[in-house]
């Protein structure tokens, strides 16, 4: 594996942009009394031992800045810009700028780190880590560019972090503002279409009643189905998922080992597809036990396209959770068991050894997650549990809360709204994961089924004691609720919601329901992270998208949509894709090569673009189900521009926030535009192992969500927790397992026999259905054995 470049910039003409920063080569001395710089602060944090020292080991003049650590269990150190209206620069909202430095060290634990100030309150916040300067023993030059300066910042403060035991001098920094780049867009489509994008459905149909979609590292979309909520197929053994290939539009059937219907899966460092658990076995006709969960596991290799079984889990987790971690290392909470109770087991997938470890080498809190619990990786390597989950209610509590696997503590986080209807909606890292924040969108509740609602809620996990605060209300658009479409009224919004990550730093919101697995809302917007606001109107999908429904980013930057399994069991096989207004902005830029796609932590990496971009990411493809996508997360990928083609992407040193494995690679230009990706794969530790004599930065990671209130107490351990075999929404006495009759119809339909067959006729139910012992609905009048 090749290693990262070593980066030197060339030197700006003197008749470049003016030098921003104010006694950039410490030659001005600070007022008396003050062991620093003028315009220079001492910063930093955490258990180590340090030292600031101004030396005449200069780059140019007669003063550099020397800061060393000889000790370190934790935190960093460096020498800031001071953070003052003297000393910190002006900076405009939404332009870059490009930092830097002359530099000489010994430790390769060294980041270009950038704080920025709140314009409304005169606060100041650490903003984000840059770069990783490679050692250098004589002065070398360093040079990155920040990412657009968001919205309400009016001061930008930076230095170099020192984070590992070793010395660092600095000398001769620079900040100057980068002038405008990139084409003035133009709208190359109908002025619609530049405007809310446009959705065509493909001519090929989904062979599979698919409930997982999988983006697979070759650009293929791996789609499961296993028996497809379909007792005839469970019966029958039959199970199937399929490959789809947008490169010619085809569909190719991949035999299916065992019925993966709501398995958990999620992708491997290699590139395979780790899928885990799934149905074994059907709710009782007579309602007295419900859906049950297999142990077994398998592996997709998309280079077979074949399924190979690996050992089992500890337990059966039907709707488990899967979470790869920075060392590749897979977690998976909750589900049900084998005897459709709730699995309180944590279970860990070793990368190493490419296998589920006993129970007993595994944390165990012993609590009850639910089902599909979204737990996402944070920059330290805990856990954030959103409150997204499926089916039911929210975990008791705050419904939101912090679990620290090294320290097996779990710590609720206050704010989420409406924990309790928070069923089928949709939690996200938002662009850029280096920011922290998670937005959670919808929701509903199956077992009191009101209408969903429109709650959006954002927390911040770099706050010391982070909570959630309300975001925007969902936009309302039209929703079918089977006579129909009509707008929506009220607080009405949608569960069943997906969220989509896009490469100019949006979140696609598209598709969902009003009511469980029922009533499709027509609606698709825009969530903007740098303004926490909706960009409402799009155009939407004309399929309905609601249970068991998935959208996910393709490598070409449009979106994809299957799946529709509303509760009369019938399963819409269209595929809708979207393409989004940035492709309606004339040409797109090109990644016209990748020196490396084997990168690892803390590298710089070159590529060359057919003209100037503004910025890149890395995307970790899709492996969606149910609304839930733990791992999907946008890495920014700070640049160091040589010249308009040749650009140097400096990758993060800490695999927190970019967990191992394949990436879409995008480069955007400052139109939004994005080019096609191209895939790489970023390593974890076995692939800095393999660099033998090359020094590698460990990861930087901060102190955040440090302030956190009392950890809960475990609970004992036991085997499992009581779940109601009506845990699914479903009232059982009526036809088979693959209808779903709602056990609370909603609360507009009154509560009468002819009123909830009126209903079921709406929403095209059977219009006979077997009554399965009593009639708790009261919908077989006739008493003949049929309900309606």
């Amino acid at each position: 594996m090749a290693g990262g470049l070593l980066l030197t910039a060339p030197q700006h003409a003197s008749a470049g942009p003016p030098n921003l920063l104010t006694n950039p080569g410490f030659e001005t001395a600070g007022p008396a009394g003050s062991d620093m710089p003028s315009c220079w602060s001492k910063s930093g944090w955490g258990d180590n031992d340090f030292s600031f020292t101004t030396v005449a080991d200069a780059h140019s003049g007669t003063r550099a800045m020397r800061v060393a650590l000889t000790r370190r269990v934790d935190g960093d150190r460096k020498a800031l810009v001071t953070e003052s209206t003297a000393c910190a620069p002006t900076v405009v909202p939404g332009r870059q700028y490009d930092l830097s430095a002359w530099y000489k060290s010994d430790t390769p634990d060294v980041s270009v780190t950038v704080f920025r100030r709140e314009a409304a309150t005169g606060t100041w916040h650490y903003w984000t880590d840059l770069q990783n300067p490679p050692v250098s023993a004589a002065w070398a030059r360093t040079e990155v560019r920040t990412p657009a300066v968001p919205p309400g910042t009016d001061r930008i403060a930076w230095g170099m972090s020192v984070y590992g035991v070793g010395t660092l001098t600095t000398d001769d920094y620079a900040m100057e503002e980068v002038g405008a780049t990139g084409p003035t867009p133009t709208c190359t489509g109908t002025a619609e279409e530049c405007a809310k994008g446009r959705w065509e459905v493909i001519p090929a149909k989904n062979p599979t009643r698919s409930m997982h979609a999988v983006v697979l590292r070759n650009g293929k979309v791996l789609l499961i189905a296993g028996s497809g909520n379909d007792i005839a197929r469970f019966q029958a053994g039959t199970f199937t998922s399929a490959v789809y290939d947008p490169a010619n539009g085809s569909f190719k059937t991949i035999p299916t080992p065992v019925d993966m219907f709501c398995a958990g899966h999620v992708q491997l460092s290699d590139g395979r597809v780790l899928v885990m658990s799934g149905n074994k076995g059907y709710p009782s006709a007579d309602g007295r036990i419900g859906y049950q969960g297999l142990k077994d596991s398998y592996v997709f290799d998309p280079a077979t396209e074949k399924y190979t079984r690996t050992n089992d889990m500890n337990g059966g987790h039907w709707y488990p959770s899967a979470t790869i971690l920075g060392n590749g290392d897979v977690i998976s909470f909750g589900g049900l068991k084998e005897d459709s109770t709730g699995n309180v087991t944590a279970e860990k997938f070793s990368a190493a050894q490419n296998k589920w470890l006993p129970m007993n080498e595994v944390n165990q809190t012993w609590s009850y997650w639910g089902l599909y619990p979204s737990m996402i990786l944070m920059q330290d390597g805990r856990l954030f549990y959103s409150g997204s989950h499926t089916f039911g209610n929210g975990t008791p509590g705050t419904g939101a809360s912090v679990y620290d696997y090294d320290a097996n503590t779990i710590t609720d986080v206050p704010g989420l709204r409406n924990k309790d209807q928070r069923d089928e909606s949709a939690s996200v890292l938002l662009p850029p994961a280096q920011d922290q924040r998670v937005l959670t969108i919808g929701g509903g509740n199956n077992e009191t089924n009101p209408a969903a609602n429109r709650i959006t809620d954002i927390i911040d996990l770099k706050k010391p004691s982070p909570a959630y605060t309300a975001g925007p209300d969902i936009p309302q658009g039209l929703v079918d609720t089977g006579t129909g479409k009509r707008p929506q009224t009220g607080a009405e919004g949608k569960m069943y919601v997906s969220a989509v990550l896009l490469p100019d730093g949006k979140v696609l919101e598209t598709g969902g329901g009003l009511h469980d697995r029922a009533d499709p809302v027509f609606e698709a917007s825009f969530f903007d992270p740098a303004t926490n606001t909706y960009q409402a109107g799009l155009a939407t999908d004309p399929v309905p998208r609601t249970y068991h429904s998935a959208s996910f980013l393709m490598p070409d930057g449009r979106v994809m949509s299957v799946g529709d399994n509303p509760g009369n069991g019938t399963y819409n096989h269209n595929v809708s894709v979207y393409t989004p207004p940035y492709l309606f902005k004339g040409p797109r830029p090109q990644i016209t090569s990748v020196i490396d796609t084997r990168w690892v932590y803390g590298d710089t990496q070159r590529i060359t673009v057919n003209r100037p971009i503004a910025k890149a990411e890395l995307i970790r493809p899709a492996a969606v189900t149910h609304s839930s996508d733990p791992n999907q997360r946008f890495v920014d990928l700070p640049l160091t521009v040589v010249d308009d083609t040749t650009v140097d992407l400096n990758v993060t040193s800490n695999p927190n926030l970019a967990p191992p494995g394949w990436y879409m690679l995008f480069a955007v230009d400052a139109g939004g535009v994005p080019s096609i990706a191209k895939w790489v794969h970023v390593g974890g530790a076995p692939a800095v192992a393999a660099l033998s004599g090359e020094q590698r930065p460990s990861a930087h990671e901060h102190t955040f969500a440090n302030e956190l209130g009392p950890a809960k107490p475990n609970p004992a351990k036991r085997n499992s927790v009581p779940v109601s075999p009506r845990i699914a929404g479903c009232d059982r006495h009526y036809g088979s397992a693959t209808l779903c009759v709602p056990t609370v119809f909603p609360a507009e339909v009154a509560n009468t026999p002819k009123a909830r067959c009126d209903w079921l006729a709406a929403h095209k139910y059977p219009k006979r259905m077997k009554v399965n012992g009593s009639d708790p609905l009261r919908l077989d009048q006739d008493r003949d054995g049929y309900a309606c």
